[in-house]
């Protein structure tokens, strides 16, 4: 069984967000595809199991399944490509827990085709704001994750979580984001409950921060950073009930994987 290691949203190896990929030819137990996951010991490890019309694919962080990951499809979608499992003009099908998700190549970006997951106003649990030791602009809820904004980029990327109060708070993940001068926005992602103090750069937050800045910004088209210590860039483009979330990606490691 061959496996890759993909560093996603970024053109330059050991930035962006690295992510295993493991195609197989039948789904294996869900056990095993955990302790996968939990050898890999990244954010997350894709296991993709063809079918007739594409690939059935699921996600696994080292602690646990989760319904939708933005980087570790746009890695799948990449080795499909690069390692001729697909022709660059075929459109990369998906079939998860989050719907038919798609991926299509166009001039060198690879772009999603997610699922937007808008927010909805909210107040945020104490404790997480404690944990954030921020003043926030705002603060809402989507299906997944906390959102926050607060007052400049500059804030974004001094925070320094107490992941000990944030691990309290129960949550797949909490989203910080400012405006940015160089970019549209930019954000970071801490989701310790699901085994990511921070994650690197995460397509999926991207669905529901496309349709904020929408609302904040008055546009569809978006650059965005993820700023943490690897960062990345993405274009995030909202279109209807649906995010287009492209970038690129890089194979840093290739192996075969024992089944024993």
């Amino acid at each position: 069984m061959k496996i890759y290691q993909v560093d996603a949203f970024t053109d330059k190896p050991f930035k962006g967000n690295p992510a295993a990929v493991c195609i197989l030819e039948s789904e294996p137990p869900v056990k095993w595809m955990q302790d996968v996951a939990n050898e890999m010991n990244l954010a997350e490890t894709a296991f993709l199991v063809p079918k007739d019309n594409g690939y059935k694919l699921r996600w696994f962080t080292p602690e646990s399944e989760i319904d939708l990951c933005g980087h570790a499809t746009l890695a799948s979608a990449h080795i499909l490509w690069e390692k001729g499992y697909l022709g660059k003009e075929e459109e990369a099908v998906f079939d998860t827990k989050s719907g038919m998700l798609t991926a299509r190549y166009n001039e060198g970006w690879i772009e999603l085709n997610f699922p937007a997951t808008p927010e909805e106003k909210a107040d945020v649990p104490p404790e997480l704001i404690e944990a954030l030791a921020v003043n926030p602009v705002y603060t809402g809820k989507s299906v997944f994750d906390y959102i926050i904004e607060v007052e400049s980029e500059e804030v974004v990327k001094s925070i320094k979580p107490d992941f000990t109060k944030l691990m309290r708070v129960q949550m797949r993940g909490v989203i910080v984001t400012a405006q940015s001068s160089r970019y549209d926005f930019i954000s970071r992602f801490f989701a310790p409950e699901v085994g990511i103090f921070e994650d690197p750069v995460t397509g999926s937050a991207h669905c529901c921060l496309g349709p904020y800045w929408r609302k904040k910004l008055g546009k569809d088209k978006f650059i965005a950073y993820q700023a943490s210590k690897r960062g990345g860039m993405l274009k995030v483009q909202v279109s209807g009930e649906r995010v287009l979330i492209s970038g690129k990606a890089v194979t840093v490691i290739e192996g075969v994987l024992s089944n024993t």
